[in-house]
């Protein structure tokens, strides 16, 4: 596993502990020399890893929208940017690059990326494994419903095959490696 794409927010969110875990995944990331691969933008959790990861010397690839370049600022010191038409090219191009994905806390946009990665999965466009990581309970509720979807017969494959999570970064790592051999 060379590389992860990182879906986050373009807030920090309101407890400390999201930017915490946020960085100290890069930082475990740039120690295996992993690539990471995020939305492109320079502000909340995004532009947090970005700079994390660049000043410890990490490569970092971003992905981000035409008409999101002004509105998400840019990022304009990255190893690498990718500028797309749509939010549709830019989760596929997002998956294609990458060797797996891993969602930390976000909103919408966090959801609708890791669950685009998650039926590409589920459907065989790829093979990738895909990650939570579960900072303070975070997708607590998620992951209950995630259940609920399985109990019901909504969901036909259990969660663990579908989606691996971890309170903490070296532990998802090292479950995202180990699946992808």
């Amino acid at each position: 596993m060379t590389s992860i794409s990182i879906f986050c927010g373009a807030n920090t969110g309101h407890r400390p502990e999201y930017k915490a875990a946020a960085l100290d995944l890069v930082e475990a990331m740039v120690r295996r020399d992993m690539t990471l691969v995020y939305g492109g933008g320079n502000i909340g959790l995004m532009g947090c890893i970005a700079n994390h990861a660049l000043s410890l010397g990490g490569r970092v690839i971003g992905v981000i929208p035409k008409l999101m370049v002004d509105l998400e600022k840019a990022h304009d010191s990255l190893t690498e940017m990718h500028i797309v038409d749509t939010m549709s090219e830019r989760k596929q191009t997002l998956c294609d690059i990458s060797d797996g994905c891993i969602a930390l806390p976000g909103g919408t946009g966090t959801l609708d990326e890791l669950f685009e990665y998650i039926v590409l999965l589920q459907t065989g466009f790829h093979h990738k494994p895909s990650g939570l990581l579960n900072v303070c309970g975070y997708y607590d509720h998620l992951l209950d419903f995630m259940d609920h979807a399985i109990s019901e017969g909504y969901v036909t494959q259990p969660l663990p095959d579908i989606l691996s999570v971890a309170d903490k970064p070296d532990l998802l790592l090292d479950t995202l490696i180990t699946r992808m051999e």
